[in-house]
C-alpha cells in the first residue's frame, strides 16, 4: 500500500511540476498584460497546489497529515482568482485602449470600458 501512494504522490507532484513549467512560461511569453495575468494565478496556482498537497501527504503511510499544508493550499487557491480580478481591473482602470485588450469572447467590452450605462 505504500509503494501505490508513494508513486501517486509521485505523479501529482511531477505534474504540478509541469502546470508550474508551463504557467511560468506563459509569463514570460505572453504578449498582452491581460494575457500573462491568467499564467500565474491558473496553471501556476496548481503546481504550487499540488507540491503544498504532496507535502501534506507525505507521511500519509504513518498515518500523519500536515494540515498546515492543506491549510495553505486551499487558501492559496481561493486568493488566487481574486488577486487577478484587482489586477485586471487596475490594468482596465489605468485606460488601456479597448482596441489592445483581448478579446472577451462575448462579443461585448470588458465590464469597466462599457460606454452604455443603464437608465437608473
Amino acid at each position: 500500500m505504500s509503494l501505490l501512494i508513494e508513486l501517486a504522490l509521485a505523479a501529482l507532484l511531477v505534474g504540478g511540476g509541469i502546470f508550474a513549467l508551463v504557467g511560468s512560461y506563459g509569463l514570460l511569453r505572453l504578449p498582452q498584460p491581460m494575457q500573462r495575468l491568467h499564467a500565474p494565478t491558473k496553471a501556476t496556482t496548481i503546481g504550487v497546489g499540488a507540491a503544498l498537497v504532496v507535502s501534506a501527504f507525505e507521511f500519509l503511510p504513518q498515518g500523519s497529515i500536515s494540515w498546515q499544508e492543506l491549510l495553505i493550499t486551499a487558501f492559496l487557491l481561493l486568493t488566487a482568482p481574486i488577486s487577478a480580478l484587482f489586477l485586471a481591473k487596475t490594468l482596465i482602470l489605468r485606460h488601456e485602449d479597448p482596441a489592445a485588450l483581448p478579446d472577451t469572447g462575448t462579443g461585448r467590452p470588458w465590464s469597466t470600458l462599457a460606454e452604455e450605462r443603464p437608465d437608473p
